[in-house]
């Protein structure tokens, strides 16, 4: 008996400074030392990637945001502020009740099949209501809306995917080039500018792939809202 007890308080007192040692490694020193080496090497990664304009955070280059106009009285759904860029949509593939305003609570888009809505592998030309078809035809008619300007008359075939499409969490933060170059001449035209300055704007936020073959070429659409900011005050 007297044994017994001697083994099983010398198991738990073994156990317990186990405990104690791999708690301390792993829960204190390993975090801390991860932390700094993220804090040294990578100092603006390792903080949200913040993107700061007169003196303050404004955004992260990772996380996309909404430039959308007050809302009004009874309005339920916000209209876009058509003097900035737009961003891919937040509402997935058209439209979708996951994340319609790059929530950061949650994030998602929808799971409609590639072919939702269409007949014979292409979208009729009045698909269902609440098919994928539907609500990329929907996007694309408002893309074209909006950005059609006297003398620059969008067509939809102007219109690349990612303006009716959102990315997988639906908070992506940036846009193609053809996608922001559709944009210009509104911009330009709603912000009293030269298309020259604003195509030249969009050209030196264009970041190429990584490594010069990962990814596709983007625009980060807040990097490129606030030089337009600036550009809009200096003029």
């Amino acid at each position: 008996m007297n044994n017994s007890f001697v083994n099983t308080s010398r198991l738990l007192g073994a156990g317990l400074r186990a405990l104690l040692v791999l708690t301390l490694v792993t829960g204190v020193i390993y975090p801390l030392v991860v932390t700094g080496i993220a804090q040294a090497l990578f100092h603006d990664k390792a903080n949200g990637s913040e993107i700061e304009a007169d003196g303050r955070v404004v955004g992260s280059s990772l996380i996309g945001q909404p430039y959308n106009l007050p809302l009004k009285k009874g309005q339920q759904t916000p209209e876009p502020d058509l003097r900035w860029f737009q961003g891919r949509p937040a509402d997935g593939l058209g439209g979708n009740s996951i994340n319609t305003r790059y929530e950061l609570i949650l994030s998602g888009a929808t799971n409609l099949a590639a072919d939702s809505g269409a007949v014979d592998g292409r979208c009729p030309a009045e698909p269902e209501d609440g098919t994928l078809c539907a609500r990329v035809l929907a996007a694309k008619a408002a893309v074209v809306e909006d950005n059609s300007v006297a003398g620059y008359p969008v067509q939809p075939s102007d219109v690349p995917a990612d303006a009716v499409t959102s990315s997988g969490s639906g908070l992506d933060p940036a846009i193609s080039p053809q996608y922001a170059g559709l944009q210009v001449h509104r911009v330009a035209a709603r912000n009293g500018l030269s298309v020259a300055a604003v195509e030249k704007l969009v050209a030196d936020h264009t970041q190429g792939r990584t490594l010069g073959f990962i990814g596709e070429p983007q625009v980060n659409v807040l990097e490129l809202n606030i030089a337009l900011e600036d550009l809009v005050a200096g003029k």
